[in-house]
């Protein structure tokens, strides 16, 4: 009994292990290079909508910052989805020339606001629609190499997010941890011919494919994992496009990086349980992007999780190994497999500067994910806002970052 016990943990630990381990090193030995074209390159018409939920704070200078794009400015429109805006910061934004669109809900949600919008526009003005976070600052080239992609057959497209700040130990190890997740479950996944997953902004669809997927989407949180569950299910592939970048803000104390994860993980257990079977039956029809996406992604224990738990295994077995039936080496090889897939997706730059704020903020952060397992009940049926303050970008690993 205690063997097969032991053997359980070992398989289910071993097996987010080697995932994380194997798309670490093909996205390392196996990338797919973003394409270039011709400036003669024809321009798509592109709707970049921006969701706003009281975000007052950063959404003129947001909105603003699309401004310096280098692509035609007739060919381009920033459309703020206002959610409880001020009135005042409305009009400002009317006086800036951007489009407004008021919303207002007893609920709140981002699909919400985006079919709001959508019902409101005017389907033959656009080839593109691109979604953006109210915080979301895009790098000048940024539509540029979105509508190279496009117009190279690519209809889902997530752009490479990158953090906007690193002044907090928080936001370093917040920013780690999507370099690691660009790296792995974007960019290692493509180069193994899976589709990429999508992150919630930093996301460039054909027109008529996003505002018809949407409608078909309903999510209070985790709106990113049902959107690309649709995209997949439809037959298309998201292809990640690591050269366009697009920066956010991170998180900077301990309550903020609590309110995101709690999202984050409720979703993930809501939505293994509601495709956990369309993904079984999916796989029996060879449909493996549908399984990777349904079952393969939501069954993975979240990453600070699965350190607890492999070092904590690791220790026990290093302690008490002559008691126990999985001979030591297992886990020492588990370990180490783990640590190199998590180190492998980072920069050299962040070896220097921050590695060391990361381990010394570790345990902190593990123990606000354990913590969180226990504080979930309820948590998909509400709106979890995370607030933003961040006007700038302040990046020194914006050079390097996925690299």
């Amino acid at each position: 009994m205690l063997f097969t016990i032991e053997l359980i943990i070992l398989i289910y630990l071993g097996a987010c292990v080697f995932y994380n381990f194997l798309f670490a090193v093909a996205g390392r030995l196996f990338p797919k290079k973003d394409k270039t074209a011709a400036d003669t390159l024809s321009h798509s018409r592109i709707a970049i909508l921006v969701p706003a939920y009281k975000e007052d704070e950063v959404i003129l200078s947001v909105a603003q910052s699309y401004a310096s794009l280098d692509y035609p400015a007739d060919k381009y429109e920033v459309i703020v989805i206002a959610d409880s805006l001020q009135p005042a910061t409305i009009v400002t934004l009317r006086a800036e020339g951007i489009t407004v669109i008021p919303v207002s809900f007893n609920k709140s949600t981002k699909a919400k606001s985006l079919n709001a919008a959508f019902a409101q526009l005017h389907d033959d003005k656009y080839d593109m629609a691109v979604i953006a976070d109210a915080d979301n600052i895009p790098a000048r080239d940024f539509l540029k190499r979105v509508n190279i992609a496009f117009q190279q057959g690519y209809h889902a497209i997530q752009a490479q997010r990158v953090a906007k700040n690193l002044d907090s130990p928080f936001a370093i190890l917040d920013a780690a941890n999507e370099m690691i997740a660009n790296h792995i479950n974007r960019k290692g996944a493509n180069a193994l011919g899976l589709s990429a997953s999508i992150i919630g902004s930093g996301i460039a669809f054909e027109y008529q494919l996003i505002k018809q997927a949407l409608k078909e989407t309903e999510a209070t949180g985790g709106f990113d994992k049902v959107l690309q569950q649709l995209l997949v299910d439809k037959g298309y592939k998201i292809h990640y496009l690591e050269s366009a970048l697009m920066f956010d803000e991170k998180v900077e104390n301990a309550a903020a990086f609590e309110n995101q994860r709690k999202r984050w993980l409720s979703s993930q257990l809501v939505y293994l349980r509601q495709y956990f079977l369309r993904g079984f039956r999916a796989l029996l029809k060879g449909r493996i992007d549908y399984f990777y996406m349904a079952v393969g992604q939501n069954m993975l224990l979240p990453r600070m999780l699965l350190l607890a738990g492999v070092f904590f295994m690791t220790f026990i077995y290093l302690i008490l190994g002559h008691y126990l039936t999985v001979p030591f080496y297992a886990w020492a090889i588990t370990s180490g497999a783990f640590i190199v897939s998590m180190l492998l997706p980072l920069p050299g730059k962040f070896y220097s500067k921050y590695l060391l704020t990361v381990i010394l903020n570790l345990p902190r952060v593990v123990g606000i994910m354990l913590a969180l397992v226990f504080k979930l009940k309820g948590a998909n049926k509400t709106f979890i806002h995370t607030k933003h303050s961040k006007t700038s970008i302040d990046n020194p690993l914006v050079n390097v970052a996925g690299k």
